[in-house]
């Protein structure tokens, strides 16, 4: 996430983060799912239609809770200026090291 040329940080929009946690919840709750319903199907000696019901009633509640979460993690981290320019800085150094190198060599063979 780069300065743009009036210095503000570029954060994402909460529509991209709505996005990026339901995308998120759409694997994370189908994993849920599937190991739920795998530990009732083989600790159990209930009807399949029971486990269904009580392992989809976990996986609802599993989306909606998390779903609010991560949005709102999200949200607090997108705010957070730390952490997002150190690609950019640490390119900087890597440009003037390269360029101070070659300063060198340079004035090395004018010599």
């Amino acid at each position: 996430m780069a300065n743009n040329p009036q210095g503000e940080i570029k954060k994402d929009s909460p529509t991209r983060s709505i996005l990026k946690a339901l995308s998120w919840r759409l694997i994370a709750s189908g994993s849920t799912f599937i190991i739920s319903f795998t530990i009732f199907t083989q600790a159990t000696e209930t009807a399949f239609k029971e486990i269904f019901q009580a392992v989809s009633y976990i996986t609802a509640v599993d989306i909606v809770a998390k779903l609010v979460l991560y949005y709102l993690h999200e949200r607090l981290w997108t705010n957070i200026v730390w952490g997002k320019e150190w690609r950019r800085k640490a390119w900087r150094r890597k440009y003037r090291r390269m360029h101070a190198l070659l300063d060198k060599k340079n004035r090395r063979n004018e010599n």
